[in-house]
């Protein structure tokens, strides 16, 4: 259970926004003192403490390897999901001569930077219209990948709208033409089986703290073979891809979170459990009536919701202020992209997906996670129409 002061009521407060960042696990937490007490060391140092922080390390990035079906030596740690993106694009282009560089136009705003990035050094950018459901539109992929195409990015669970991108499809045909696919995986990893061995991806990015591991660490997945230059120099730590002291007990933490997350998909026969919770509570939503479901509706993320929502005459509500009516009801969630720092305005995604103005600046986002239990999801609908009305009354007519 989480729980947390809220501003009115006193229904039990909810944490429902897994994909901005999920509570860290009690095992995670007891993962990360245990290394904290033996493995505190530097692990470059040569002596007994620093071995014991060095062979700690290596378990961590052994045990992540094999669960997502890769080898360790493909494995490279770093701070997160940002500076994953960053090096698996940065790192790439840097071996490569200039070309056209291919992302979606859903991207997360950590690929569209790094994307820009790249602009100033000779590459050229497109981006890759995809549909109202939010899916690529494959028949443009198709028509780009010839050169001077040498890079693509996609956003494989899109963290706004949920959709899953037909990823084999889209490594199938980059393959086929040469060109090198990045995909950030941050919002799937924990929540689909991932085999990077058959994924025929070459380049996957991915983070802890969406499930439930800790903030501070992420890692990107590198096919053998591919140049990846650094982005941070220094000490030549992780195979000399990114310098500075290891994060030992943050890996320590990253290994539990995912092994616990393989447990529950290995229990329900590759299925992520909450993905029928979801769905119950989506019937539940969508029967208030005046709440639309966005993105698509069969491949998209199994813990994930993403709605709009109208009044009682059918017009949009705010998502921001929508946000904090719900918060009034003890119920915590996410309008627009999670990682923005609440800056308001339409989302870009949702334009990109052909939404109006008004109704893109009016998305929201529930993402559950294994901390709930289906009796609390079943108070959501209520303190849900509770939250709208209490909305609708304060807005100008």
């Amino acid at each position: 259970m989480i729980s947390a002061a809220h501003s009115g009521g006193t229904a039990q407060p909810l944490y429902l926004d897994a994909s901005a960042g999920a509570p860290p696990a009690e095992a995670v937490l007891e993962a990360m003192a245990a290394a904290t007490r033996t493995a505190w060391a530097n692990p470059s140092s040569l002596h007994g403490f620093g071995l014991a922080a060095a062979d700690s390390l290596e378990r961590s990035r052994q045990a992540i390897a094999a669960l997502l079906g890769a080898e360790p030596r493909q494995l490279t740690f770093c701070s997160g999901g940002t500076e994953a993106a960053h090096l698996a694009l940065l790192g790439a282009a840097a071996a490569l001569s200039p070309g056209r560089l291919l992302i979606s136009t859903v991207e997360h705003p950590a690929v569209e930077a790094a994307a820009r990035r790249l602009t100033g050094s000779g590459w050229t950018l497109e981006r890759l219209p995809v549909d109202h459901l939010g899916r690529l539109r494959l028949d443009r992929l198709e028509s780009l990948l010839e050169p001077p195409t040498r890079l693509v990015s996609v956003i494989w669970g899109q963290s706004e709208v949920g959709t899953l991108q037909p990823l084999r499809a889209i490594a199938e045909r980059c393959r086929r033409a040469g060109v090198i696919l990045h995909s950030d995986a941050v919002q799937v990893v924990g929540h689909l089986p991932i085999d990077f061995a058959s994924l025929e991806v070459d380049l996957l990015s991915f983070t802890a703290h969406k499930l439930q591991g800790p903030r501070g660490i992420g890692a990107v997945l590198a096919r053998t073979g591919l140049e990846v230059r650094p982005m941070i120099e220094g000490g030549g730590q992780e195979g000399g891809l990114r310098s500075g002291t290891e994060p030992v007990v943050l890996a320590a933490g990253f290994a539990e979170a995912l092994r616990q997350a393989q447990r529950r998909l290995e229990l329900n026969a590759g299925q992520d459990p909450l993905g029928p919770w979801r769905d119950r509570l989506l019937q539940a939503l969508l029967a208030l009536g005046g709440v639309e479901l966005t993105g698509c509706p069969s491949q998209r993320l199994p813990h994930h919701l993403s709605l709009l929502v109208r009044d009682g005459a059918g017009r949009p509500l705010p998502g921001r202020r929508l946000v904090q009516a719900l918060w009034r009801q003890g119920l915590a969630v996410s309008s627009g992209r999670g990682c923005q720092g609440g800056r308001a305005g339409a989302s870009p995604v949702l334009e990109a997906m052909g939404y109006p103005t008004e109704l893109a600046a009016s998305g929201l986002r529930l993402s559950l996670g294994p901390w709930l239990s289906q009796e609390q999801l079943d108070s959501v609908p209520a303190r849900f129409e509770r939250a709208r009305q209490a909305l609708a009354a304060a807005e100008p007519g």
